[in-house]
């Protein structure tokens, strides 16, 4: 009978070095990590580097808050169609809807700061 140890042992080395080496990469990326969650108004672009953002530019804000449950193109998905949002609810309104949420949507996805700025730019979709 043929020693079946080894290539069991052989596979747990591998799986160590694999577990190894992804340790030290999440190690290395903690960084970038940290820095994209802690800092508003800033966006880690493909290569790495981490970028200042716009606080200012409801688009870029509605981008990296917003569209994934209303649409990049504001038609809605998940979240509701806000295209001619500004026809039925002012902007102190929409304001409130986002600092508070309102039914499914959380509430404070984004600043105070940036909630004035989207508040804004949504009033005028008519």
């Amino acid at each position: 009978m043929k020693n079946s140890v080894l290539p069991y042992g052989i596979i747990a080395i591998v799986g160590i070095f694999v577990a190894v080496i992804v340790f030290y990469i999440g190690v290395g990326q903690r960084e970038e990590i940290q820095l994209a969650e802690d800092g508003e108004g800033t966006e880690v672009v493909e290569n790495g580097d981490v970028e200042e953002g716009d606080a200012n530019d409801p688009e870029a804000i509605y981008a990296n808050s917003c569209a994934g449950c209303h649409g990049d193109d504001l038609t809605g998905t998940s979240g509701p169609d806000l295209t001619a949002v500004g026809s039925s609810l002012s902007e102190e309104e929409i304001e409130a809807v986002i600092n508070e949420g309102q039914g499914t949507m959380p509430p404070a996805l984004v600043s105070p700061e940036e909630a004035a700025v989207l508040a804004e730019w949504l009033s005028e979709m008519k």
